[in-house]
C-alpha cells in the first residue's frame, strides 16, 4: 500500500478507529476479528520462520562442515537486535506500528526470497548468507517491538495474559509444525524451505492489511530527540526494580540456551539421524511448548506471580541437563519436548505483568530496554556454542553451559523481588 493509500485510510479510521476498538474489546478473544487476523497470520509467519531456521544450520552445516561458522551465522541474525533495539524501540514509538510491521515483513519475504534464485542459478556463498541473516534480524528486530507495543490496542488489559499464552501458542505450534515441514521441505530440495518461509511472510502482510484497530494511541507531533526518547524507556526500566530484574535474569537464562537448536542438530548428526528426523526431534519443542501454554491460565490462577517466576525458573535450569543424557533421537525428542513445556510459562508469565505496567506512549521504548538486555546476548550464546561444540564436543557445551543457568536459578529464589509478589 503507497504512503498517500495509508494517510486515506488513516484519515477514515480515525472515525471509526476508536469505537471499533472500544467494541473488540469487550468481547472474547477468539471473537475478536481483529486479534484473530493478528494471531493467525502470525501462526503462519512464525511456522515459515521455523521451517527456514531448521534449514539455516543444515545448510551451512552441508556447505562449511563447521559448527563454528553455523554458530556465527545464526549470531549475526541476532546482532542486529541488540544493535538498533533502542533507537527501534523510539521509532515504534512515533510510527505507524501497522505500516512498520507491513514493511517489515514484506522486505523479509524478499531477503528470504533470494535464497532460493541464487540456489537456481548456482551462485550461493556463505556471504549472501551473512546478509540474509542480517536483514532478516534487522526488520525481525522492528517488527517483533510493533506487535508487541500494539497488543495493548487490540485487547483489552485484563485480556492481555490470556493473549499473552495465546502468543505462547503461536511458538509452540510453530515450534512443532516448522521444524517437521522443514525437515521434509529440506529433504525435497535446499531451496524450498526458504521459498516457504519467503511465503509465509506474504501471507503475514496480507492479514496485517485487513486489521481496522489503530496500533497506536493518537500521537502529538513533536521534533525527534532519539536519545533523550531512548532515555526515558530506560529510565522507566531501571526504576522499577522488578521489572529490572526480570531483564537481567531472564538475560541470565537466555545466553547459555540460546544455541540449543545447533546443540541438537550436531546430537542427532551424531545419531545418524535424517534431516526429517531432526525435524521431528526440534518438533518435539513445539509439542512441550503448547503443554506449557495450555497449563499457563491455571497455574497463574492458584499461584502467585513470584513463585511462578521462581518455579519456571528452576524447571528451566533443571531441563536442560536433559540434552547431556539422550542417548538416541527419540530421546533427545522427549529431552527437547519435557525442556520446552516451561518455556511459554516462564514468558507469557513476564510479559503480561510487565505489559500490563507500562504506559502506552513507552510501550516501544521500555520493551526495546527489556529485549536490549534480556535477549541481546543472544548472539554471543549462539557464537560461544558453535565454538564450544568445536572444541570440546555437544554433550560437554551442555554441562558447561548448565552452570550459569544454575546461579541464575540460585539468586531468583532468594531475591527480593519475587518473595512479596
Amino acid at each position: 500500500m503507497s504512503q498517500a493509500q495509508n494517510m486515506q485510510k488513516d484519515v477514515v479510521d480515525a472515525e471509526v478507529g476508536e469505537t471499533s476498538v472500544v467494541a473488540s474489546r469487550r468481547i472474547p478473544l477468539w471473537r475478536n476479528r481483529d486479534y484473530m487476523l493478528l494471531w493467525s497470520g502470525q501462526i503462519v509467519s512464525s511456522v515459515g520462520t521455523r521451517v527456514s531456521q531448521l534449514a539455516f544450520p543444515l545448510l551451512v552445516l552441508a556447505l562449511t562442515h563447521s559448527p563454528a561458522q553455523a554458530g556465527l551465522i545464526a549470531a549475526l541474525r541476532g546482532l542486529p537486535y541488540a544493535l538498533f533495539i533502542l533507537p527501534a524501540g523510539a521509532m515504534v514509538d512515533r510510527w505507524n506500528r501497522k505500516r512498520v510491521m507491513i514493511l517489515c515483513d514484506a522486505g523479509r519475504a524478499v531477503a528470504l526470497g533470494s535464497i532460493p534464485v541464487a540456489l537456481l542459478l548456482g551462485h550461493l556463498t556463505i556471504i549472501l548468507l551473512c546478509i540474509v541473516a542480517l536483514v532478516e534480524g534487522t526488520l525481525f528486530t522492528f517488527f517483533n517491538l510493533a506487535e508487541t507495543a500494539c497488543l495493548p490496542q487490540v485487547v483489552s488489559q485484563d485480556q492481555l495474559t490470556g493473549a499473552a499464552a495465546q502468543n505462547s501458542v503461536i511458538d509452540s505450534v510453530s515450534g512443532m509444525i516448522g521444524p517437521s515441514f522443514g525437515g521434509i521441505l529440506y529433504g525435497l530440495g535446499r531451496a524450498v524451505p526458504f521459498l516457504a518461509d519467503a511465503i509465509s511472510y506474504i501471507v503475514s502482510v496480507l492479514s496485517l492489511f485487513f486489521i481496522q484497530a489503530q496500533f497506536q494511541e493518537e500521537r502529538s507531533v513533536e521534533p525527534l530527540r532519539l536519545w533523550k526518547e531512548i532515555g526515558e524507556g530506560l529510565a522507566w526500566l531501571w526504576h522499577n526494580p522488578v521489572i529490572r530484574f526480570i531483564a537481567l535474569l531472564t538475560s541470565g537464562l537466555i545466553l547459555p540456551v540460546s544455541g540449543y537448536g545447533l546443540i541438537v542438530i550436531v546430537l542427532a548428526q551424531m545419531q545418524h539421524a535424517t534431516s526429517f528426523e531432526i525435524g521431528l526431534i526440534l518438533a518435539g519443542g513445539g509439542v512441550g511448548s503448547i503443554v506449557g501454554a495450555l497449563v499457563v491460565a491455571p497455574l497463574s490462577r492458584r499461584f502467585s506471580f513470584g513463585k511462578m517466576m521462581i518455579g519456571s525458573t528452576w524447571l528451566w535450569v533443571l531441563t536442560w541437563l536433559f540434552f547431556a543424557i539422550a542417548p538416541n533421537p527419540f530421546l533427545l525428542g522427549m529431552a527437547t519436548a519435557l525442556s520446552f513445556i516451561v518455556v511459554p510459562i516462564y514468558m507469557s508469565v513476564q510479559f503480561s505483568y510487565r505489559l500490563a505496567l507500562i504506559p502506552d506512549h513507552l510501550q516501544g521504548r521500555v520493551n526495546s530496554v527489556f529485549r536490549l538486555i534480556a535477549f541481546g546476548s543472544e548472539p554471543v550464546g549462539l557464537a560461544l556454542t558453535g565454538f564450544l561444540i568445536q572444541a570440546v564436543g555437544p554433550v560437554r557445551t551442555v554441562l558447561i553451559l548448565f552452570a550459569p543457568q544454575l546461579v541464575c536459578a540460585i539468586v531468583a529464589t532468594f531475591s527480593k523481588h519475587f518473595k512479596d509478589k
